[in-house]
């Protein structure tokens, strides 16, 4: 690279971006009035929230996982994670409004969580002791609450300065932040692991407080980074339409994007399967209820349905070289495994709430308009920066002729 090139052309995001940002916020903004209408309305206040925390856990895992992709590329560096830091890192920073929309939970806890509520009402007595065990022990409110006060503390801290050193390297003089962004990303990434670990126990798990699985977590995870992904293939297609994305962005990136989405959904399978194998093997009562209640009343046919198009057909299609270093196909996968990721969470969280399959309004418009408002924000970041850092020393990795 040069830095003169740099200057030369012009890396801010093309007008579409603002375009995009006002017709989401206004899918946010009628979606959030539909959604506060649900949540005030006794006969819907319910199912809102069930809709609700889908929708949450959706857009937090974009949010997250672009978070530690992007730190993955600070830790191994290459040009597939240069020419979309600047996408990762507008998705991260939405990490403040996802701190904001956690708070309709406040009011909504015992809807969710029956330990949250009253323990006299739980017919089953068995249950109603073990739920007083570790009510005093860990799933308290007021734990509860706290934990999530580290957990967005520790995730907002991580993006403040992952953010104030990438906005250092969009003016002169040329610098490499490469050893500050090591020194964070390093340990960044094993406090994400704990933290999302246990924010999954805390918000998904103990919907079920009866059931517990030492690889759960480790399933949000990976599904996280997937969607994170699959949500930068989709913005960078969006961009390649119009400079600097159409000069910046190269076969071999999309290659590498594509690589990516292949390494995530099959670890996915692993721990998927391993997590089946290890309940199967064991046979327990107290661990096999969590799988019972998803392989009857209709839930089988989801999971059938994961197993094929959450794994199965994307594996194959991405095992050809040709078609993951194609963008306009490759962009079609990543759209369906966004979806995928829907239906995944959908398959985690509602059969907790409901014996038979069941979709109700809320579960399509409350990820829908917190979607709408993500989106907003997400894209109002992108428009703030330039699309690529040109005054890093490794611009160069994608500033500099093609060879592909």
């Amino acid at each position: 690279m040069s830095t003169a090139h740099a200057q030369n052309l012009d890396l801010s995001a093309p007008p579409v971006v603002k375009t995009i940002q006002q017709r989401s916020l206004f899918v946010g903004l009628v979606g959030a009035v539909a959604c506060i209408v649900g949540a005030v309305t006794p006969s819907q206040s319910e199912k809102f929230f069930h809709g609700y925390l889908l929708a949450f856990m959706l857009w937090l895992g974009v949010t997250l996982g672009s978070m530690v992709i992007l730190m993955i590329r600070h830790l191994t560096g290459g040009g597939w994670g240069t020419v979309i830091r600047r996408i990762l890192g507008a998705a991260m920073r939405c990490i403040p409004l996802m701190t904001v929309l956690f708070v309709p939970f406040l009011f909504s806890l015992p809807k969710l969580y029956i330990w949250a509520g009253p323990l006299d009402r739980v017919a089953d007595h068995h249950l109603r002791e073990h739920l007083q065990d570790i009510t005093q022990s860990y799933l308290s409110v007021k734990g509860f609450w706290i934990r999530a006060i580290i957990y967005f503390a520790i995730w907002n801290l991580l993006s403040y300065f992952l953010s104030k050193w990438s906005a250092e390297q969009d003016r002169p003089p040329l610098r490499d932040n490469s050893p500050r962004f090591k020194a964070l990303s390093a340990p960044g990434l094993i406090l994400y692991a704990f933290t999302v670990s246990f924010a999954a126990i805390d918000w998904l798990m103990s919907i079920d407080p009866s059931w517990i699985s030492t690889i759960y977590g480790l399933l949000i995870l990976i599904g996280q980074l997937l969607a994170a992904m699959c949500f930068a293939v989709v913005v960078e297609r969006i961009l390649v339409r119009h400079k600097p994305m159409s000069e910046l962005l190269r076969p071999s990136f999309v290659h590498d994007h594509g690589k990516w989405m292949l390494a995530f959904i099959m670890v996915w399978a692993y721990f998927s399967f391993s997590q089946w194998l290890i309940i199967w093997a064991g046979n327990l009562p107290e661990e096999i209820t969590w799988y019972y209640r998803r392989l009857g009343g209709g839930w089988g046919y989801v999971g059938l349905f994961l197993v094929i198009f959450h794994f199965a057909v994307p594996f194959t299609i991405l095992l050809s070289r040709s078609f993951k270093r194609d963008i306009t196909r490759l962009v079609w996968l990543a759209i369906w495994m966004l979806f995928m990721r829907v239906v995944d969470l959908f398959w985690i969280i509602e059969p907790n709430f409901s014996v038979t399959f069941t979709v109700s309004i809320w579960d399509i418009v409350a990820p829908i308009a917190v979607g709408g408002l993500w989106l907003a924000f997400f894209f109002r970041n992108l428009a703030s920066q330039p699309l690529l850092p040109a005054y890093d020393v490794y611009a160069k990795e994608v500033l500099e002729p093609a060879h592909d």
